[in-house]
C-alpha cells in the first residue's frame, strides 16, 4: 500500500495540464482570500494564489479552535511564511453554539457556516474579491455538509473546479517544492467523536493529546483517536499496526489513554479509513 511519502516519478504532462488549469481558475479572480488549514490542499491553493496573483492579491485566514489540532495551527502559520503570504489568524466560536456541541449530522455545516461568514466579512473588508477553500475532486466521495455551506455562501473551491484530486493535488506540491507534499491529510478533532455525542473542550483536548502520543511511536501516516465515552478506538494505517502492537509501546500507549479518562484502549484492525464514524 502506498502511503504519501512515496515519491513516484514526476509527470511533466500532468503536472502541466493540472497547473494551467488552476491557473485558469484563478487568474479572472484578481484577489482572493484563501481559508488556510496548513494542509495539502489550501496550502497548494496558497501556493499556486501567490504566483498567479501576487502578494497583494492573496490573503490567507487560518481558524483557530479548539476543533483544530495545536500542530495544524503551527504548520500553517510556518506555510504560510515559507510562502511569503499575508496570513492572519482568526477566533472561531462553534464551540459557544449550542447546536454545533449537540454533534448532530449538521455539526459541519454549522461550522462551516459560521466560520466562512466571517472570513467573508474580512474578504469585503480587506477588498478580496472572493473568499476560496481547498477541497478537491476527491471530497465528493464522503459526507460532507460542510459543502453546501460552502456553497450557499458562495465561495468557490478552486482545486474542485480544475478537477484535481488528492494524486494531483500532491504531485503538483511536490512538483512547486511545498515542503508538506506528503502531509497526511487531517480533519477537524470534532470528527473523531461519533454522531449525537456531544462535544465538549475536554474530549477535544484528550483526542489530541493521545493522537499526538501516536504520532510519536513512529507512525509514517494517519493517525485517527476515535472518542467513545470510555472507549478510545486508534486507527493507523495497516501498515503501521503491528508498530502498536509491541508489548512497549502498548503499554505506554495504554498507561496515557486511561490517565486521560479512558478505560478501554482498542486498535482497528481495519485501519485507518476516512469518515468511519459517518459509517452509521
Amino acid at each position: 500500500m502506498k502511503t504519501p511519502g512515496d515519491a513516484a516519478p514526476l509527470d511533466s504532462a500532468i503536472i502541466s495540464s493540472s497547473l494551467a488549469k488552476l491557473e485558469g481558475v484563478l487568474g479572472p479572480m484578481k484577489s482572493v482570500a484563501v481559508a488556510f488549514s496548513g494542509g495539502v490542499d489550501s496550502a497548494l491553493l496558497l501556493g499556486v494564489a501567490r504566483r498567479v496573483l501576487g502578494h497583494e492579491g492573496v490573503l490567507a485566514v487560518t481558524a483557530r479552535s479548539p476543533t483544530s489540532a495545536g500542530h495544524e495551527l503551527e504548520t500553517a502559520v510556518r506555510l504560510a511564511s515559507e510562502l511569503d503570504a499575508v496570513h492572519l489568524v482568526i477566533e472561531s466560536f462553534e464551540m459557544q453554539d449550542p447546536e454545533f456541541v449537540k454533534n448532530l449530522a449538521d455539526r459541519c455545516y454549522i461550522c462551516k457556516k459560521g466560520r466562512f461568514s466571517a472570513i467573508l466579512k474580512i474578504a469585503r473588508q480587506r477588498g478580496a474579491a472572493f473568499v476560496v477553500d481547498g477541497s478537491n475532486i476527491d471530497d465528493r466521495s464522503d459526507f460532507r455538509p460542510g459543502m453546501k455551506a460552502i456553497e450557499e455562501l458562495g465561495v468557490r473551491s478552486p482545486l474542485m473546479e480544475a478537477g484535481l484530486c488528492k494524486s494531483d493535488i500532491r504531485l503538483l506540491a511536490r512538483h512547486l517544492g511545498l515542503s508538506i507534499w506528503n502531509k497526511p491529510a487531517y480533519a477537524c478533532l470534532a470528527t473523531r467523536i461519533p454522531c449525537a455525542s456531544p462535544i465538549t473542550v475536554q474530549k477535544l483536548e484528550r483526542i489530541d493529546a493521545c493522537e499526538d502520543l501516536v504520532r510519536t511511536m513512529a507512525v509514517s501516516g494517519q493517525v485517527r483517536v476515535r472518542d467513545y465515552g470510555d472507549t478510545a478506538r486508534i486507527e493507523v494505517a495497516v501498515e503501521d499496526l503491528a508498530k502498536l502492537v509491541d508489548s512497549k509501546v502498548r503499554g505506554v500507549l495504554t498507561a496515557f489513554f486511561k490517565a486521560r479518562g479512558f478505560r478501554f484502549v482498542t486498535l482497528d484492525l481495519e485501519g485507518y479509513s476516512m469518515g468511519s464514524t459517518n459509517r452509521a
